[in-house]
């Protein structure tokens, strides 16, 4: 994976246990395989003195993320945590296939019931870091590096905000949609107007802004232009009556829609897919917004953004300052694994499993 300058580094220190606001019935294995409660009993029956050590790994080139949280489970929850060796790699490290992220040594019954649940927060955590950092360096193919806010609160469940958003953060997105995406790295959520507010207002968007601008004078103006879906001719509207005070326009037109802009310039289809936030039209509104001297105002998209369609906008140097994008950085397509490789020092990993030490892990007090 080739690495990207990402503005957070350097600001990246280890979560602690306060962060975190664990439930209390992981103590109880409510969260755990059944079978591995079972081997802890069999385990702690049989074999209670022997040292086993548990190391984690995964199958692809990653940003690692979820390392403090995992850690911070093992020091809530584990049976005599002080007596647990821990080697760790940091949140925001690059990784690479089969590398080993962490490794724990001590007795098993004290903590290997928590094997599947740390394979879970890695794998989540992992994912989002991954695909937010993926998006972020598409978003500065151009030479120019985009702003990414992440805006994931919509298309997950709510009590996962908190996780994602730092994962989002050591990803390299500096924005977040809600105050709990927010909570871990000590920031506050963003955001400007949604289509609700202009509906509020009968579809004027000039006085849904007002309201907006007199309501919340600190924040940069920023309107939302696709609710008429005539996105230039209501950037126009809004550049004229704020003039410099307005900072940016947002686009988020559906993708099952047709700007009226190309309804009115029929001559301009045929080559390309009109619907949506797509490429000529963000060519339009620039130009359109620049021929009235509103070079100032920033272009802003959302609705269906991943890495591969921010990617074509930038190749084809597309006119975006800054993009919005959800659902796509969602996607868990990182599964960490959990192997027993050493038993007393001893190897003992299943077949096709070894023990594979890395100099890169730091030990974990």
């Amino acid at each position: 994976m080739k690495e990207i300058e990402l503005k957070v580094k350097g600001e990246i220190k280890r979560l602690t246990n306060q962060t975190f606001k664990f439930d209390e019935r992981v103590r109880d294995g409510w969260f755990s395989a059944v079978y591995f409660l079972k081997t802890r009993d069999i385990v702690n029956k049989y074999h209670k003195d022997n040292i086993v050590t548990m190391q984690f790994f995964q199958k692809n080139h990653a940003v690692l993320c979820g390392t403090d949280e995992a850690i911070a489970l093992l020091k809530t929850f584990a049976d005599n945590p002080d007596e647990l060796e821990i080697y760790s790699l940091k949140d925001g490290d690059q990784i690479s296939p089969f590398e080993t992220v962490l490794t724990i040594t001590g007795r098993y019954q004290d903590f290997g019931y928590l094997e599947g649940v740390i394979d879970g927060i890695l794998s989540r955590r992992t994912s989002v870091a991954t695909n937010v950092y993926n998006v972020v360096k598409a978003a500065s193919v151009s030479g120019k590096q985009k702003q990414v806010i992440f805006m994931g609160d919509r298309d997950d469940h709510y009590i996962t905000q908190a996780g994602d958003g730092y994962a989002a953060f050591i990803g390299g997105a500096t924005a977040q949609a809600t105050h709990a995406m927010n909570e871990w790295w000590g920031k506050k959520g963003m955001g400007t107007m949604p289509h609700a507010l202009i509906q509020m207002f009968n579809g004027d968007l000039v006085a849904a802004t007002k309201a907006y601008q007199e309501t919340f004078p600190e924040d940069e103006l920023v309107a939302l232009v696709d609710y008429n879906n005539d996105a230039i001719t209501d950037s126009l509207k809004v550049a004229r009556t704020f003039g410099k005070d307005l900072k940016g326009v947002r686009i988020d037109t559906s993708r099952t829609m047709i700007d009226q802009y190309f309804l009115r310039n029929q001559h301009l289809l045929g080559t390309f897919d009109p619907r949506g936030v797509n490429a000529e039209l963000i060519f339009a509104l620039r130009k359109a917004l620049d021929d009235e001297g509103f070079n100032h105002v920033k272009i802003v998209v959302s609705g269906g953004f991943n890495e591969s369609r921010i990617l074509e906008f930038e190749e084809r140097g597309v006119p975006v300052d800054l993009y919005g994008v959800g659902s796509s950085l969602l996607k868990i397509n990182i599964g960490f694994t959990g192997d027993n490789v050493l038993i007393n020092g001893k190897h003992a990993a299943k077949a096709g499993r070894r023990y594979r030490p890395n100099p890169r892990l730091e030990k974990v007090d």
